[in-house]
């Protein structure tokens, strides 16, 4: 879930981040909306080790951390976010909803 805030930016939710990790996990697609890859930049910026890594590396990083471990760094993805807000017309206008899907 995102939520607009008040600088005209989109404040991703945790539950948003943990989403796109569970995508990045389990291999489940490798098409990702403008929020997800949002949050991949995010988490390349506050962890050095999947810097350059490709999407099924950085799963597979996932994938390896405990649980600990991942708290911490959903912790540390959600404020790197919050302090790097993501414009609104980055994720599909003034929705908010990230790219959509051609049916």
């Amino acid at each position: 879930m995102v939520e607009p805030d008040m600088s005209c930016g989109v404040v991703v939710t945790e539950m948003t981040i943990v989403d796109t990790f569970t995508k990045l996990i389990f291999a489940v697609d490798d098409e990702f909306s403008a929020i997800e890859l949002a949050v991949m930049d995010a988490f390349r910026a506050v962890e050095a080790n999947v810097y350059r890594d490709t999407t099924a590396e950085m799963g597979e990083y996932l994938r390896n951390l405990g649980v600990r471990e991942m708290i911490q760094l959903v912790a540390l993805v959600e404020r790197q976010m919050r302090e790097h807000p993501i414009a609104l017309t980055a994720v599909g206008g003034s929705s908010a909803r990230g790219t959509q899907r051609p049916h």
